[in-house]
């Protein structure tokens, strides 16, 4: 009986549990400026990485190079593929795929559990600027 506990609230904890975003949800949604929403969630999301894994989500500070070219300074992306110059992902602020390279990161990328993947889909944090 115990192990059965024990199970049922590790798989909780696993779907419900580690969700980071859930308990500022209301301090995002009253937000109406996306720089002061990245930087409260940067502050929530202490997990990061420098590499990403295919598969995992990540959010992060993003300045493209490209010129004229309208980007996402907030991405919220599943990674997809990784390469030599960078790697790819679908961005749920665009809602399709696009290329990161490594020069243009700004410093992490931080991790987001598989559990808070549509709370933060639902806020508006996207930054959309457009270069020179």
């Amino acid at each position: 009986m115990a192990d059965e506990l024990e199970g049922y609230f590790e798989q909780y904890s696993q779907q419900v549990g580690d969700n980071r975003i859930e308990p500022i949800m209301n301090e995002l949604k009253e937000m109406s400026d996306p720089e002061e929403m990245m930087l409260l969630i940067m502050d929530t999301l202490k997990d990061v990485e420098v590499v990403p894994d295919v598969g995992q989500y990540y959010t992060f500070i993003y300045t493209a190079k490209t010129p004229k070219l309208t980007y996402d300074q907030h991405p919220l992306v599943a990674v997809t593929d990784i390469q030599r110059w960078g790697f790819r992902g679908l961005n749920y602020h665009w809602g399709k795929f696009r290329n990161y390279t490594w020069e243009e990161i700004g410093g992490v990328l931080y991790v987001v559990r598989p559990s808070e993947i549509d709370d933060l889909k639902n806020i508006s944090y996207a930054y959309f600027l457009t270069t020179l």
